[in-house]
C-alpha cells in the first residue's frame, strides 16, 4: 500500500513540478526542438501532479523520481542548444568576409548598400520561413488558416520571394534580374513600411560588372549568406533578434570607417551616441525625433535608452527621422526594421528646406530631439530661410556658409515645452561672433541651455576637430550653465579615438549632480556668461591649467654639481684608458 505523502514532500514535489513546466515551456519559446515524450510527460505531470499531490495517494519519492529525470533532459537540451548557438562576433566577422566578394572591383562606399541590402533580405527569409514552420506545426495542414495568419505578420513575402528561391536559382543567367524582381516584389506587398527603400539600388547593374563577371560575384554572394552562421532564424538565434540589428550597426560602423569623411555623414560612433542618449535620459511614452537622422543610429541608441518610472527599459516611445541622402535613408529604414522598430516614421528630404515631419500645415513637436547634423555646411539654403514659412529663424539668421545653427534652431522649434534637445556640434559653434553670437545670446537669455560637454579630438570618422554637445531643456528649473570638460578622458587608436565606459559614465555623474567639480566640471551662472559674452568655450570656465611643480634651486644646484664632478672622473679615466692606447 502505498503510504501518505507528507505536507513538506508535497510542497518540495509541487515546486519541482512547476520548475520543470516553466523550463519545457521556456526552451520551446527559444525555439529549442524539446522530444514530444517529454513535453507530454510535463503535461501529464501539470495535469495530474495537483490532484495527486492534494489527496496524498501516490507515492512521493516515485513522483519526485520521474520530474528530477525530466529536469535532467531538459537542462542537457539547454546545454546543447546553448553550445550550438552562434555568437555576435561569428555573425559580424562571417558577414564582413562576405564582402570579399566586391572588395577590389569597387568601393565600399558603393557595394556597402548591396551588402545591406541582402543582409536585410536573408533576415526577412529567415524569419517568415521560421514563423511558416510554427504555425504549420500548430495548424497541421490547415494551408487557408496558415496563410490567414502569415498575412497577419509585421511582413509579408510573396511566393517565391525569398533567400532560398534566389540560391535554388543561383546558376541562372539572369540572377541579377531575379534577385530585383524579388525586392520590387516584397515593396510592393510592404508598401507602409518599404516603399522605395530598393528604389536606388539594382543587382542587374553595370557596377557589378558586366554579365559573366556580375554572375559570378553574386553566385558567390548567395553562398556566402548561405552560411549556417547567418541562420538568421529566431528559433536559431535564440529569438535574440538585438544580434541582427547589432551586426547590422557593425557593418555600417565599419563602412563609415573605411569611407573617410563621408563616413560621418551616416553614422554617428557608438560611443558618441550612447552619451548623449545618457545625457537626454529618455522617459517612457516620449516621441523622439533625429532630423538629420542619417543611418538611424543615434535615434537607435537613444529608443534603447528608453526607461519607464521604476528605471526598467520600456519599448513605450515613438521614432520620427528625416535624411536628405536617399541612399542613407533606404539604409535607416531597414536599420529601424532590424531592430524591431518598424514603425518609426523616417522621411527622405532636406529638414532646412523642405521639412516633411508635419502635423498638419505645421512642424511636428517632440519629447525629445537630438542630432549629428554636417559640421558648418555650406549652401544650407540662407537664401530662403529669411522668409521661412515655419518661423524657425526669429532668433536669428545663421551665416551662408555655416548652417550649424540653422540646425539646432529648427531642433528647437519642434521640441515640446516640456522637451529636451541634444545636439552634436563643432567647437566653433560655442564662440564664433556676428550673427551666431546673437543667436546664442537669445536661446540663453531664452533659458534653453542646459549644458555644455566638451569631446576629445579624433573621434568623428572623417576629421579630427574636437566637438561638442549641447543639451537644451525648455523646461528647466535653473539659470545656470554646466560645462563639462571631457576632453582629456579616452582610449586613444592608431585611426580614431574612442570613449570607455568609464568616460560616459563619468560625464553622466557630472550631469546629473550638475555641480562644479575642479578641472572638469564648473557650473556657471547667467552672469559668469555675460561676462564672457555670451562665448561658450569651455577653457573660460573649466580651468584645467596645472601649476608646475615648484623647483627647489639649491637642490638642483647642488645635483648639477655632483654630476659635474662624476663627468670630471669619467673625463680623466676616459683619457687614461686613450693614452694607453697611444691616442
Amino acid at each position: 500500500m502505498t503510504k501518505k505523502m507528507t505536507e513538506k514532500e508535497k510542497r518540495k514535489i509541487h515546486n519541482r513540478v512547476k520548475e520543470v513546466i516553466e523550463k519545457a515551456y521556456s526552451l520551446q519559446d527559444k525555439g529549442a526542438s524539446v522530444p514530444s515524450g517529454i513535453l507530454k510527460d510535463v503535461d501529464r505531470l501539470q495535469e495530474e501532479a495537483v490532484d495527486e499531490i492534494a489527496k496524498g495517494t501516490i507515492d512521493g519519492s516515485a513522483l519526485l523520481s520521474i520530474v528530477d529525470g525530466r529536469a535532467i533532459e531538459l537542462e542537457n537540451i539547454l546545454k546543447k542548444i546553448m553550445s550550438n548557438r552562434v555568437n555576435q562576433d561569428q555573425i559580424n566577422s562571417t558577414l564582413w568576409a562576405a564582402c570579399d566578394t566586391f572588395r577590389g572591383a569597387f568601393d565600399s562606399s558603393e557595394y556597402k548598400n548591396y551588402i545591406l541590402v541582402f543582409m536585410f533580405l536573408k533576415y526577412l527569409s529567415d524569419v517568415w520561413k521560421d514563423k511558416h514552420e510554427e504555425y504549420a506545426k500548430q495548424y497541421g495542414k490547415d494551408k487557408e488558416l496558415i496563410s490567414r495568419k502569415m498575412k497577419r505578420e509585421r511582413f509579408v513575402l510573396p511566393d517565391n520571394c525569398t533567400f532560398d528561391y534566389l540560391y535554388e536559382h543561383r546558376n541562372d543567367a539572369d540572377i541579377g534580374e531575379k534577385i530585383d524582381k524579388v525586392l520590387a516584389k516584397i515593396e510592393d506587398q510592404n508598401l507602409e513600411k518599404l516603399e522605395a527603400v530598393f528604389r536606388n539600388i539594382s543587382f542587374n547593374s553595370e557596377k557589378l560588372g558586366q554579365t559573366k563577371d556580375r554572375n559570378r560575384r553574386l553566385k558567390n554572394l548567395l553562398t556566402d549568406f548561405n552560411n549556417p552562421i547567418l541562420d538568421f532564424r529566431p528559433s536559431v538565434l535564440g529569438r535574440k533578434e538585438d544580434l541582427i540589428g547589432n551586426a547590422y550597426m557593425y557593418l555600417i560602423e565599419k563602412f563609415a570607417s573605411g569611407a573617410g569623411k563621408k563616413g560621418g555623414e551616416f553614422y554617428t560612433p557608438h560611443e558618441v551616441s550612447e552619451l548623449l542618449a545618457r545625457l537626454i535620459a529618455p522617459k517612457a511614452g516620449a516621441r523622439i525625433s533625429d532630423p538629420t537622422c542619417g543611418s538611424g543610429s543615434l535615434l537607435i541608441t537613444v529608443a534603447e535608452h528608453v526607461t519607464d518610472k521604476t528605471g526598467k527599459h520600456s519599448k513605450d516611445f515613438s521614432l520620427y527621422g528625416q535624411e536628405s541622402n536617399g541612399d542613407t535613408w533606404a539604409l535607416s529604414k531597414l536599420n529601424m526594421f532590424l531592430h524591431g522598430m518598424d514603425a518609426a516614421h523616417i522621411e527622405w528630404g532636406d529638414t532646412i528646406n523642405n521639412p516633411k515631419l508635419l502635423e498638419g500645415d505645421k512642424l511636428m513637436k517632440f519629447d525629445v530631439v537630438v542630432a549629428n547634423p554636417p559640421f558648418s555646411l555650406d549652401k544650407w539654403g540662407y537664401e530662403e530661410a529669411e522668409a521661412d514659412r515655419f518661423k524657425r529663424f526669429l532668433r536669428g539668421l545663421p551665416p551662408k556658409s555655416k548652417g550649424d545653427y540653422a540646425f539646432i534652431l529648427h531642433m528647437i522649434e519642434t521640441t515640446l515645452p516640456t522637451g529636451k534637445v541634444g545636439v552634436i556640434v563643432p567647437h566653433g559653434v560655442l564662440f564664433r561672433g556676428g550673427a551666431e553670437q546673437k543667436i546664442r545670446k537669445t536661446l540663453i537669455e531664452d533659458n534653453y541651455l542646459d549644458a555644455v560637454v566638451g569631446l576629445p579630438t579624433n573621434l568623428f570618422f572623417g576629421t579630427g576637430i574636437p566637438a561638442a554637445i549641447l543639451i537644451f531643456n525648455k523646461a528647466r528649473k535653473t539659470k545656470d550653465v554646466l560645462f563639462i570638460d571631457a576632453s582629456k578622458e579616452y582610449q586613444e587608436g592608431k585611426k580614431q579615438n574612442t570613449l570607455r565606459m568609464q568616460d560616459l559614465e563619468k560625464v553622466e555623474t557630472a550631469y546629473k549632480n550638475y555641480e562644479t567639480i575642479p578641472k572638469y566640471a564648473f557650473k556657471a551662472t547667467l552672469d559668469d556668461i555675460k561676462e564672457n559674452d555670451y562665448n561658450l568655450n569651455i577653457p573660460r570656465y573649466v580651468d584645467t591649467f596645472e601649476e608646475e611643480e615648484k623647483v627647489d634651486i639649491k637642490k638642483t644646484q647642488k645635483e648639477i654639481e655632483k654630476l659635474e664632478e662624476e663627468l670630471g672622473v669619467v673625463r680623466k679615466e676616459m683619457n687614461k684608458y686613450l693614452k694607453e692606447l697611444g691616442y
